[in-house]
């Protein structure tokens, strides 16, 4: 059970308290409401450009990680399709360091064509690095706009392709920040051995001032149901064959999501798991096989993935991974079975409720989704699944001509 209190300043800045007075330490985490997905198709990963640009000096603060390293702090961010998250740890003598270091870049961040230039090199090598250059990296550049027609899910976090990057300019650049990383579009959290009226007064003082200079109303383009098989195969320099397959499925706020998700760990999830133990164990098909979702805002992908053994035909490997499916769909798994998986989620979330910081992250996430109360519900929302919505939800989500599939060849050397 996590505890808290949140209160919202007058500019639309939420913010939530939870004390913890087991550590000296004190996180920060402050959740912007922006993701790939709310970018120009012609000007992808602006989401994920302002990930590194936040940490390039604002008005007040040359050099963002100066201070905070002085104070004893450490602190890291990261970009979804949905969401930009940054986060801070420090002891808890130097907590106003943090409200001033995150507020000062929400206020106004430096911008200068060389700090844009430097990030523009940074981002454009990541993408080089993580998607281009590296075996297997190219797979989401396939796949998402295989799977999704109209949403912006159609390319991933980091852009659809890297000259957006390079060619991202500066009035492109300002109008991103001005209408996204505003109060009125953040969550605060602050988790550690804290007093809600400290953190009143203290974001009051930082955060009261500064008024918002956009409006983020989405509306983005639902994607319609998929109707028929989609498939797409491609040849590169890797060492072994690969299968991806992915089914359209609920968003993170329904209330089927619970029962998929659940069906994605009975599937691949772990050792133990369907997938592994009959492609991998038995029939020694795949050298690895997962299953997981990708529990997205809007609908979502349920998505099974793995990698053949050399001399395994693909086709093959495809056909096994459907039978498993349908196994899944044909009948209610065993109660038992479910049980096991029920457990496994519900240790995973109490230990994601040890530390500060991930309890921070967890409340802004939950309040994004809407009522930071959700943290203490989500348990009870697991084990409440039945086999019956188990099979109901697999025979919905995982139908053929929801799927589509890719097949990454390896060369033939």
């Amino acid at each position: 059970m996590i505890n808290f209190e949140r209160f919202v300043l007058d500019n639309g800045l939420k913010v939530i308290v939870h004390k913890d007075t087991s550590t000296p330490i004190v996180a920060m985490n402050i959740l912007y409401d922006v993701g790939a997905r709310d970018e120009d198709p012609d000007k992808t990963g602006f989401a994920h450009l302002f990930e590194h640009l936040m940490f390039g000096g604002s008005v007040n603060i040359p050099k963002y990680d100066e201070p905070l390293e002085n104070a004893g702090g450490e602190n890291n961010a990261f970009t979804s399709n949905d969401v930009t998250n940054y986060y801070l740890t420090l002891p808890r003598q130097n907590l106003e360091t943090a409200f001033w270091l995150e507020s000062d870049r929400m206020y106004q961040l430096v911008f200068s064509e060389k700090s844009l230039e430097v990030q523009r090199n940074v981002v454009s090598e990541e993408f080089r690095q993580t998607h281009l250059n590296q075996p297997y990296g190219d797979v989401w550049l396939l796949l998402r706009p295989l799977a999704y027609k109209v949403h912006p899910y159609q390319w991933p976090t980091i852009g659809k392709k890297i000259e957006h990057i390079t060619n991202a300019r500066m009035e492109d650049v300002k109008a991103f920040y001005q209408k996204f990383y505003n109060p009125d579009n953040a969550i605060l959290v602050v988790a550690g051995d804290v007093e809600t009226e400290q953190i009143r007064q203290l974001s009051e003082k930082w955060f009261g001032p500064i008024e918002n200079q956009g409006v983020n109303n989405r509306n983005l383009p639902a994607e319609p149901p998929q109707k028929e098989p989609r498939f797409l195969e491609v040849e590169r320099d890797v060492p072994l064959d690969a299968i991806y397959k992915v089914w359209h499925m609920c968003s993170r706020t329904d209330p089927e999501y619970y029962a998929t998700d659940l069906i994605s760990d009975l599937l691949g999830n772990g050792n133990s798991s369907r997938l592994y133990v009959e492609l991998v164990k038995k029939q020694k098909l795949f050298s690895e096989i997962q299953a997981y979702i990708l529990g997205s805002m809007d609908k979502g992908l349920f998505v099974v993935s793995g990698k053949l053994l050399d001399n395994t035909d693909i086709e093959k490997g495809e056909a096994a991974i459907r039978a498993e499916i349908e196994k899944i769909t044909a009948s209610p798994v065993d109660e038992k079975e479910l049980q096991k998986v029920k457990n496994k989620v519900e240790s995973s979330l109490m230990f994601s409720e040890i530390n500060v910081l991930d309890k921070a992250m967890n409340l802004a996430f939950a309040e994004l989704t809407g009522d930071a109360e959700e943290v203490n519900r989500e348990a009870g929302k697991y084990q409440a699944v039945t086999t019956k919505n188990i099979w109901e939800t697999a025979k919905q989500v995982l139908r053929p001509e929801n799927c589509s599939t890719l097949f990454y060849r390896s060369k033939k050397k």
